[in-house]
C-alpha cells in the first residue's frame, strides 16, 4: 500500500490537474452526444477510478471521448430516443472489449508507425488550441469538448474563431490573458525560483484565481460579467436521494432489439481503436517511456463500460487530452488517474456549485498550454530532419486531423505510412549481384530473393530480369525467401520459357514449388 502512495506529492497535484480539465469535458461531450449531463460525469468517474484500478497503464487517464460522440448521437436517435436501450449496449460494448482482451486484440496497437502517432499527438495539440481559442475570449456555442472540424452548428473550426471575435466578452479575456500569463510564469520562472512552487499547483491557482474574478464580476467589477454559458455547468444535487436520482439503469429487454446488438459491435470497435491509439502515444509521452501491456488495457475499458452502461454514463475510452494534461503537471502513477475520478465523484455529490463558479476561460488558458506543450515547433523541425518518409505522414496525418476527426485522421496517416512500406516492400525484393563472367566468357547473374516477397514486388523482379542481357546465365536463388507469393513463382516460371528465346540460361538455387507450378 505504501508504494501506491510513494509519488502521492507528484500525483495529488496532477490529477487536481486533471480533474479541472475533466469536469467540462465530461459536461461537453455529454451535451455533444445529447446524452443527459450527469451520464459525462458519471463515465469521467468509472473512467477514472474503475478504469484506472483496472488499467495497466501508468499515466492513461480515462473517460468520456469526444471521438464517439456523434456515434452515441446517432445511435440514441436510432433506437428511438431510448436512453436505457443504449446503455444495453454500451454494457454489451464493455462485454465484447473483455473478449478482445483475453483473445490478446492489443497487438493491433503495434501497427502504427511512429511518424502517425507524433502527428497524432501534435494534431491533437493544435486542435486543443483551435478549440479554445473561442472559450478563451468568451464565445462558443458548442460543447467545450467538441474535436470535430465540422461542428453541431454548422461552423466549422476556423469560422467558429472567426465568429467569436464577433462576441468578445472582456471579462473572458482577462481571466484568459491572467491565466496564461500565470501558467506561462508558473512553469517557466517561479518553479525554478522556490520550491514552494513546486508544491502549489499553477493550474489550481489559475482555477481559485477564476473563482475569485468571476465573483468580483457578479459584484459590478468594472462592469463586467460572464453569462452562464461561459462557466462551468455541473448538475447541483439538494440532498443524497436527488443525487442517486441522477443515476440510470440500462433496459434488459433492450437485448431483443438487434440494433443495440450492431450499435455495441461499433462502439467495441470503435472505442477499442480509440484506447489503443490513446496507450501508444501516451507511452510516447511518457518521460520514463513505460510500455503499457495493450491486452489488459482492453479488459480494462471493457470493465469501465460495463460498470458504465449499468449506472448510466457515456461508454468510456483512454483519452489523449486528459493523459497528456496529468503527463504535462507532473504525474508519476496511476494514483492520479485514480484520485480525479475521486474528486469528480466528491465534487459532484457536495461542491457542484462552488465548480460552477469556474470561467471556462481559466480551463481554456490550461488547455492551451497542454496543447503547446504538444504541437512544440521542436518536433516539426525533429520531423523533418528525420527525412520525408517520417515527416510526409506526420504533416498528413496533423492536416487530415483538424480538417476531419482523430480517427479520419489516423486513418489518413496510416495510408501515407503504408505506401511507404509497400514501396520499401517493392525496391526490397531482391539484390542482384555484380553480374561476373565464368570460364567462358558467358555474363552471370546472382539474383538472390529476399525473405519475403509479395505480389507488390512483381514489377520489380520483372525490372531486374529484362535487365538480363542476351547469351548469358541467370541463377535465382531462393535459399533465403520463407515465402514468395504466386504471382511472383509464375512470373519466374513464365521467364524461364522467355529466356530459352534469347539464349538465357536460368539456374534455380533451392527452389520450392508450393504451388505446384513446376519447371519450365
Amino acid at each position: 500500500m505504501n508504494s501506491f502512495f510513494k509519488e502521492i506529492k507528484n500525483d495529488l497535484p496532477a490529477s487536481i490537474v486533471v480533474f479541472f480539465v475533466a469536469v467540462p469535458l465530461c459536461l461537453g461531450i455529454a451535451l455533444a452526444s445529447g446524452a443527459p449531463l450527469f451520464a459525462g460525469i458519471i463515465s469521467g468517474i468509472v473512467g477514472g477510478i474503475v478504469c484506472g484500478l483496472a488499467s495497466g497503464s501508468t499515466l492513461g487517464v480515462s473517460g468520456p471521448a469526444a471521438g464517439l460522440a456523434v456515434i452515441v448521437s446517432t445511435a440514441i436517435t436510432t433506437l428511438g430516443g431510448s436512453w436505457q436501450a443504449f446503455l444495453m449496449a454500451v454494457v454489451l460494448a464493455g462485454v465484447i472489449q473483455l473478449i478482445l482482451g483475453y483473445a490478446k486484440a492489443g497487438f493491433i496497437a503495434f501497427f502504427f508507425p511512429s511518424s502517425v502517432i507524433k502527428g497524432m499527438l501534435t494534431g491533437i495539440g493544435l486542435l486543443i488550441i483551435l478549440k479554445q481559442i473561442p472559450h478563451a475570449i468568451g464565445w462558443d456555442k458548442d460543447a467545450f469538448g467538441d474535436t470535430e472540424f465540422f461542428q453541431a452548428d454548422g461552423e466549422n473550426t476556423f469560422s467558429e474563431i472567426m465568429l467569436a471575435f464577433n462576441f468578445i466578452n472582456p471579462g473572458a479575456i482577462i481571466i484568459g490573458l491572467l491565466s496564461l500569463a500565470i501558467l506561462i510564469l508558473w512553469d517557466n520562472v517561479l518553479t525554478k525560483k522556490n520550491k514552494i512552487f513546486n508544491l502549489i499547483n499553477g493550474p489550481l491557482v489559475v482555477v481559485v484565481i477564476g473563482i475569485v474574478i468571476f465573483n468580483l464580476y457578479k459584484n459590478g467589477f468594472y462592469g463586467l460579467t460572464l453569462d452562464d454559458s461561459q462557466v462551468v455547468s455541473l448538475p447541483v444535487p439538494d440532498s443524497i436521494p436527488d443525487f442517486l436520482k441522477q443515476f440510470t439503469f440500462p433496459e434488459i429487454n433492450a437485448l431483443k432489439n438487434l440494433e443495440v446488438w450492431k450499435i455495441a459491435f461499433v462502439l467495441a470497435i470503435v472505442a477499442s481503436l480509440e484506447t489503443l491509439l490513446c496507450v501508444e502515444a501516451t507511452d510516447k509521452i511518457d518521460p520514463d517511456k513505460r510500455v503499457t501491456p495493450t491486452d489488459r488495457e482492453l479488459k480494462a475499458q471493457g470493465l469501465g463500460n460495463i460498470v458504465s452502461g449499468l449506472i448510466g454514463g457515456l461508454p468510456v475510452t483512454q483519452v489523449i487530452v486528459r493523459s497528456s494534461a496529468n503527463i504535462s503537471f507532473g504525474g508519476k502513477t496511476k494514483l492520479s488517474a485514480i484520485l480525479h475520478g475521486v474528486f469528480l465523484l466528491l465534487s459532484a455529490l457536495t461542491i457542484a456549485s462552488t465548480l460552477n463558479m469556474i470561467p471556462l476561460a481559466s480551463l481554456a488558458a490550461i488547455l492551451l498550454m497542454v496543447g503547446y506543450k504538444l504541437a512544440k515547433p521542436s518536433l516539426f523541425k525533429e520531423m523533418y530532419n528525420l527525412g520525408h518518409e517520417q515527416y510526409v505522414p506526420f504533416i498528413v496525418t496533423i492536416v487530415a486531423m483538424l480538417l476531419t476527426d482523430l480517427l479520419k485522421g489516423i486513418t489518413t496517416g496510416m495510408i501515407v505510412g503504408g505506401a511507404y512500406a509497400l514501396y520499401h516492400s517493392y525496391r526490397n525484393s531482391h539484390y542482384m549481384k555484380e553480374e561476373i563472367s565464368d570460364e567462358n566468357g558467358t555474363k552471370v547473374y546472382h539474383l538472390i530473393l529476399a525473405e519475403e516477397v509479395s505480389f507488390f514486388n512483381k514489377a520489380n523482379v520483372v525490372k531486374a530480369l529484362n535487365e538480363i542481357t542476351e547469351n548469358s546465365k541467370v541463377a535465382i536463388d531462393f535459399s533465403n525467401s520463407k515465402s514468395i507469393s504466386y504471382d511472383v513463382l509464375e512470373l519466374i516460371r513464365d521467364y524461364e520459357v522467355n529466356a530459352k528465346t534469347k539464349n538465357i540460361i536460368v539456374e534455380k538455387i533451392n527452389y520450392k514449388d508450393p504451388y505446384g507450378l513446376g519447371n519450365s
